[in-house]
């Protein structure tokens, strides 16, 4: 027996002599495939070998074991070859193995003990522990932990085959027959991890566990809750199938049992299986089971969820849910609901019953997938009044949005020898959810070609008049349809279809004028297609003039010219390298334009507007079309625009900066009218109301403000209507200020870091992207606040008077002036704030408020609790007072694979 410590050791082992025979040499094999050294000397003489071996152990140097180097090696021997087969080796495989303080090779008892950081390695078992003992001759290995110092348990084995990953207090493991007996065994399995108190390992797929407990708690040894169970079979990455299983929390058993349990495991991203209810009740519709189905994985790159609610009404909804993704080319999501609401009970006057449907649908595609095509959908489509009918939505956001919008479009560029063309189809949809007006376009063609350059060579240089001289094609077809809530996807409402079609040519050009001037003139012409026109008769059977719809190919064409003349100018005031304001620079860009359009009498007609039959009407059988009809009279205008911006120099309170920093102080100020050179001063008067913008940031961009007014220089008759006299003249200011208005937006809070908003989660439900109108109650569906700090590891609490309190707040205000009629009132006057802050770091509260200054009261508030609980989360959510108050209560488990073990509790709102 030789003894390796970590100095340098030789130890020279000789043999007695053997008798020659297939014993020995199996014999021989061994030794050489434990000594794991060089071959020192090798005489055969005669039928007495003697042999000796070297062997050379340093600290902390891997070594390996090679049972099948001597197959390798001739070995020439005089006597007769045995008929008997020679025995295969213990061990197939090379073995590797070091340990930090020692390494014993005890050849008598076939074994090898590694102490202290001891590793292992051979074929796919890696195993790291405290001390290690290979037993070669059963081809077993034992592992187990060992004290330090103080008298504590340390270096636990660390046992690994293929990905499965066992950390028990002590192992026992057989190479050849892959079985194992395993003592206090942990191992993670996906979102699961398990640890029993014996477990014994039958072969590579299959364990049976005694004294077993399993959870998703970061801390198996001391989980906040977990399941206890006797018996286990458990498959690595399929499944686990209990017998008596019992719910602990906090180490108090609960009365929550069930005789067996089976738990899916996959290494896939998700896997179907059933989504459980949660239960309810409401005065109106009785009780409800809500938002139970089925999840669907069909495949890695789309899925199907199935959700559906019912009352003991009669009451039920259901909704269709499916997201879809590949890889750098498309991804989005779909989502069908309908629900058939049944309020009060037949007989009673308040029986009602009504079918409500919504239908959302998001699309985008990566711009690598195609550079010269792009697809994109955004859809939200349905009853006007399902988000606040809707017994299953309780987000206020979406009660208090009044419009439905959508949008799909498809574009391509076409490139070629020729200039670049550019097509795009898109269908629009806008529904009012107050008027229950919906207008669409289905859909909208647009087509038009490059520039051409007419007078310049391909790679001609474009300077001067004629050399800019450009035009282009764009061509534009409508189907334009309005139609009401009722009528929605019902064949009447393509009755009334507008259709059209615009062809636009327009040539221009652009120059400098006296160098510090440019200068752009441009001649529009314009051809629109119908398929249907109007003819304007009085019916004496009526009484009144009506509109005949003529069916066929009609078009008119028109044709117009404008120019305008604009420059920059700079302006700078220097105020002291040494000041703290260096400097101020204004940038105005005044401009003027000039715009003809000539009168198209010819596509007007007369009718007669009572019985008389006297024509003394004017009329356009263009009137009702898409694009709609050419002007009977000319159009002779000049523009005045002029713009602003000013920013400021200041120095940076970073010293080590040398150049001041440019700080925006208006971003922009735009004033702009107009001026009519054929106005008579009766029908139509000179100048157009100026019209006032603008917008500025302040502390660091945080807070927006943006502002605007409208300034007539005309009075005003009693009737309210503008007359041919100015203001000024009638006793007023130079600008009757008719309108204005104020939004100030600024959001702050106590790190840089962007607040989680669940904008996603709130607009699929027809809410805001910010908080201003609350959070939606989704349950379990909700994104918990704290998934963004879940990877931060430990929470460091710090000392009581240096605490931190992260929050964030939202603030906007808005302010609308109204002065048509003299009135000189304000319409809109409100202010709304929403703050959300950590109160510690396993609390998260939150509130959604305001107050409407005009009508004197506090706008929808909603108050917001969340506590983290290690692997379980809580929150609940108050709107006490309103139209909307509810409440909504929720706990569970945070894992995904335990998702369905919660109490979700919310009021029902009286729609």
């Amino acid at each position: 027996m030789a003894h390796q410590k970590t100095n340098h050791i030789f130890t020279k082992i000789a043999f007695k002599p053997l008798r020659t025979n297939l014993f020995n040499i199996v014999l021989l094999s061994i030794f050489l495939t434990i000594g794991s050294g060089n071959l020192y000397s090798q005489d055969i003489k005669k039928k007495t070998p003697s042999i000796s071996l070297i062997k050379e152990t340093e600290k902390n140097k891997n070594s390996t074991i090679n049972p099948l180097e001597l197959n390798s090696k001739k070995i020439s021997d005089t006597l007769k070859k045995d008929s008997l087969k020679s025995k295969k080796p213990f061990l197939e495989g090379k073995v590797k193995y070091k340990a930090d303080n020692y390494t014993k090779i005890d050849q008598k008892k076939k074994h090898i003990t590694l102490y202290d950081k001891a590793e292992l390695y051979y074929q796919d078992v890696e195993l790291k522990s405290g001390v290690i003992l290979l037993d070669y001759e059963k081809n077993e290995v034992y592992a187990g932990r060992i004290k330090d110092s103080t008298g504590k348990f340390t270096q636990f084995p660390n046992f690994k085959q293929g990905a499965n990953i066992i950390e028990p207090d002590s192992i026992r493991f057989n190479f050849k027959t892959k079985k194992a007996i395993i003592w206090n065994s942990r191992t993670d399995q996906g979102e699961f991890k398990v640890k029993a108190a014996f477990t014994k390992k039958e072969n590579d797929s299959v364990y049976f566990l005694k004294g077993a407990r399993f959870t998703t708690s970061k801390d198996v040894d001391n989980p906040e809750y977990y399941f206890q169970t006797n018996k286990v079979k458990f498959v690595p990455g399929k499944k686990v199938v209990t017998g008596v299983t019992n719910m602990v929390i906090a180490n108090v058993p609960t009365p929550i049992a069930l005789p067996f349990a089976f738990f899916p495991m996959s290494k896939e991203t998700s896997i179907s299986g059933i989504l459980l209810p949660s239960y309810n009740d409401s005065n109106t519709r009785g009780f409800s089971l809500q938002n139970g189905g089925y999840y669907f994985a069909l495949s890695d790159h789309y899925d199907l969820t199935i959700l559906g609610d019912y009352y003991t009404n009669g009451s039920y909804g259901m909704r269709f849910e499916s997201n879809y993704a590949k890889r750098y080319n498309y991804r989005g999501n779909v989502n069908v609901r309908f629900e058939n609401l049944i309020t009060s009970e037949r007989g009673y006057p308040d029986y009602s019953k009504q079918r409500i449907y919504n239908i959302q649908w998001s699309h985008s595609r990566d711009t690598k997938a195609s550079p010269n095509s792009n697809f994109s959908a955004s859809v939200n489509l349905g009853s006007s009044k399902y988000f606040k009918q809707s017994i299953n939505q309780v987000n206020i956001g979406s009660n208090l949005n009044n419009t439905m919008s959508s949008s799909v479009s498809y574009s391509r560029t076409f490139n070629g020898s020729g200039p670049q063309s550019r097509l795009s189809l898109t269908a629009t949809h806008s529904q009012n959810t107050q008027t229950e007006q919906i207008d669409m376009t289905l859909p909208t063609l647009q087509f038009s070609v490059d520039r051409i350059y007419p007078f310049v060579k391909k790679d001609g240089v474009k300077k001067g008049f004629f050399k800019n001289i450009n035009l282009q094609y764009d061509l534009s077809a409508k189907n334009s349809i309005s139609t009401t809530d009722s009528l929605f996807f019902k064949p009447q409402m393509f009755e009334n279809a507008k259709v059209g079609l615009q062809h636009s040519i327009p040539l221009s050009t652009n120059f400098k004028l006296f160098k510090y001037f440019s200068a752009s003139s441009s001649f529009n012409y314009k051809e629109v297609w119908y398929t249907k026109t109007i003819s304007r008769n009085y019916d004496a059977t009526q009484g009144k003039v009506i509109d005949t719809e003529i069916k066929g190919f009609d078009a008119f064409r028109t044709y117009s010219f404008s120019s305008s003349l604009g420059t920059t100018i700079y302006g700078t005031f220097n105020l002291g390298a040494n000041k703290k304001i260096q400097a101020i620079r204004h940038v105005m860009r005044p401009s003027i334009s000039y715009g003809y359009t000539p009168s198209f009498e010819k596509y007007y007609d007369t009718y007669a507007a009572d019985g008389s039959g006297t024509m003394i009407k004017e009329y356009s059988r263009f009137e009702n079309g898409i694009y709609g009809a050419p002007g009977n009279s000319n159009s002779n205008t000049l523009g005045i625009d002029l713009s602003n911006t000013i920013e400021a120099k200041v120095t940076d309170k970073d010293s080590t900066k040398t150049e001041p920093k440019k700080v925006m102080l208006l971003n922009n100020l735009n004033l702009s009218t107009s001026y009519d050179l054929n106005a008579d001063g009766v029908r139509t008067l000179a100048w157009s109301p100026v019209r006032v913008s603008g917008g500025t940031q302040f502390f660091d961009n945080k807070m927006n403000v943006n502002f605007g007014a409208t300034l007539d220089p005309y009075a005003i008759d009693n009737s309210g209507k503008r007359i041919n006299v100015y203001n000024i003249d009638n006793g007023g200011s130079l600008f009757r200020m008719t309108s204005a208005n104020m939004t100030l937006n600024y959001s702050l809070s106590s790190s840089d870091k962007a607040k989680n908003n669940d904008s996603d989660q709130t607009k699929r439900n027809g809410g805001r992207e910010d908080d201003l109108f609350g959070k939606p109650n989704l349950g379990n569906h909700q994104k918990s606040q704290f998934d963004d700090t879940e990877d931060k590891g430990e929470d460091t609490i710090s000392e009581f008077f240096h605490s931190k309190l992260p929050w964030d707040m939202t603030f906007a205000y808005s302010l609308t002036y109204g002065n048509n009629n003299r009135e000189k009132k304000i319409i809109g006057n409100s202010l709304m704030i929403s703050i959300n802050a950590d109160l510690t770091p396993k609390w998260k509260t939150g509130i959604s408020t305001g107050y409407d200054f005009v009508q004197k009261g506090v706008t929808y508030t909603q108050l917001r609790f969340e506590r983290d609980l290690l692997s379980w989360r809580m929150d609940f959510n108050w709107s006490p007072f309103g139209t909307y108050a509810n409440w909504g209560f929720f706990i569970g488990i945070k894992s995904g694979v335990l998702s369905d073990i919660k109490w979700d509790k919310r009021s029902t709102l009286i729609r």
